[in-house]
C-alpha cells in the first residue's frame, strides 16, 4: 500500500524542506518492507512508523562514525540525535550501531538497513530536484564535486559566466580525489562531480563535455626545449616528476606516455601540480601538465617551456558523473552547454 504524507527533510545546514513523500514502514513480524501513511493502519497491522529525520540522523552517524560529529552535521544536539536513534533501534527491534567511548561501528544488519535508508534519502532528494527543475533553471542549491587537477584550472574559466547566467544558483563545490567523489555521488552526498576519464565509475552515468592533451614541461635550457612536439620515447622517463599515487592525473599521464610502471628518480609525494612546478623550475626534473593548466602553472616561470606530447589523443576527457535515476539531468545539460561555451572562449 502506498500513501502520501508530508514530512520534513533536515539538511546538514539545518534547513528543513517539506516534501510529500511515501512514509517508510517496517513490519515487525516478518521484516518485510511496507509502505503506509496511516497511523490507524500502523496500530491495526503492527507497523512501526519511522521518521525521515531518524533515517537522516542514522546516515550521518554511518558517515562520520562519531555521534558528536554527526549531530553537528545535522545541526542538532548530540542528545537529540542519540535519542532519535535509540528510538529508531527500539522501533525496528535491531541494533544499528555498536558504540562505546572510543568508537562507533555499524552492525551487519544495520548496514543493510542503512543501505535502504540511503535509497529513501536519495529518493527524497530526487523529489526535491524534480520539483526544483520546474522552477527557474538552476535557481536552487546544487553540490558539485571536482578533482584537484581540474578545479583550479576549470573553475576560473566557467564561474564568472555561470554566476552571470544563473545568479540564483546556490553552488557548493567539494574538492577531493576521484574515488572519494565517485563514492559521494553514489551515496547521494553530492549531486554530481566533474572527473577526468577514463576512471572506474561502477554503474554511474557520465556526460563528457571536454577533451584535452598533455604537455611535457622542462627548463628552456634543456636540449629538447626547442621542440614543438615530443613523444614519450624522446625524454628521460627517470626525471619525470608526477603526483603521488591516488591522483588520476598520474595514471592518465602514464597511460598517455604508454609507461607501465617502474620507479622514478625522485620520490615525489606532492598532491598538487603547484608543488611540482618550482621543482621543475629548479632543474630537479620534468613533468606533464594538462592543457587547461598551462596559464596558471607554466606562465609564472620564465625559465620553463611546455611542449605538446605527441601521443594518441585526447589524453584525458572531462565529464560530469551522476547516479542512475538522478532527476536533475536538465541541470547537467545546461551546465554542459555553459561549460563548453566558456572553455571555447578562453
Amino acid at each position: 500500500m502506498y500513501r502520501l504524507g508530508t514530512v520534513e527533510r533536515l539538511r546538514p545546514e539545518g534547513r528543513q524542506i517539506k516534501l510529500n513523500i511515501m512514509i517508510f514502514m517496517i513490519h515487525k513480524s516478518d521484516h518485510k518492507t511496507i509502505i503506509s501513511g496511516s497511523k490507524i493502519a500502523s496500530k491495526t497491522l503492527g507497523l512501526v512508523m519511522i521518521s525521515t529525520k531518524q533515517l537522516i540522523y542514522a546516515l550521518a552517524v554511518e558517515k562520520h562514525l562519531h555521534f558528536k560529529k554527526a549531530a553537528e552535521a545535522c545541526n542538532i544536539s548530540q542528545s537529540a540525535l542519540s535519542n532519535a536513534l535509540n528510538e529508531l533501534e527500539k522501533q525496528l527491534g535491531v541494533t544499528l550501531f555498536e558504540r562505546d567511548n572510543k568508537k562507533v561501528l555499524v552492525t551487519p544488519l544495520g548496514q543493510h538497513i542503512l543501505d535502504k535508508a540511503r535509497e529513501v534519502s536519495n529518493s527524497l532528494a530526487d523529489i526535491k530536484q524534480l520539483a526544483d527543475s520546474q522552477k527557474e533553471p538552476l535557481s536552487f542549491p546544487m553540490s558539485i564535486g571536482v578533482i584537484p587537477t581540474i578545479g583550479p584550472y576549470l573553475l576560473p574559466r566557467i564561474l564568472p559566466e555561470l554566476t552571470k547566467t544563473y545568479p540564483k544558483l546556490a553552488l557548493q563545490i567539494i574538492e577531493d580525489q576521484s574515488h572519494v567523489l565517485v563514492d559521494m555521488v553514489r551515496k547521494g552526498d553530492i549531486d554530481t562531480a566533474i572527473l577526468a576519464l577514463p576512471f572506474p565509475l561502477e554503474g554511474l552515468l557520465s556526460f563528457e563535455f571536454w577533451q584535452e592533451d598533455f604537455l611535457w614541461v622542462t627548463q628552456k635550457n634543456d636540449s629538447l626545449a626547442s621542440r614543438h612536439e615530443i613523444t614519450s620515447k624522446e625524454f628521460n622517463r627517470e626525471s619525470l616528476l608526477l603526483l603521488k599515487d591516488g591522483h588520476c592525473l598520474k595514471d592518465h599521464a602514464m597511460a598517455a606516455c604508454k609507461f607501465t610502471g617502474g620507479s622514478q628518480q625522485l620520490s615525489v609525494s606532492a598532491t598538487s601540480l603547484t608543488t611540482i612546478m618550482p621543482m621543475v623550475a629548479a632543474g630537479m626534473g620534468t613533468t606533464i601538465v594538462p592543457e587547461m593548466a598551462l596559464q596558471q602553472l607554466v606562465s609564472p616561470y620564465k625559465e620553463l617551456r611546455a611542449i605538446h606530447l605527441n601521443e594518441t589523443s585526447p589524453h584525458r576527457t572531462i565529464a560530469f558523473i551522476v547516479r542512475p535515476g538522478y532527476s536533475g539531468l536538465n541541470s547537467i545539460e545546461r551546465l554542459i552547454t555553459l561549460f563548453k561555451s566558456a572553455l571555447q572562449k578562453s
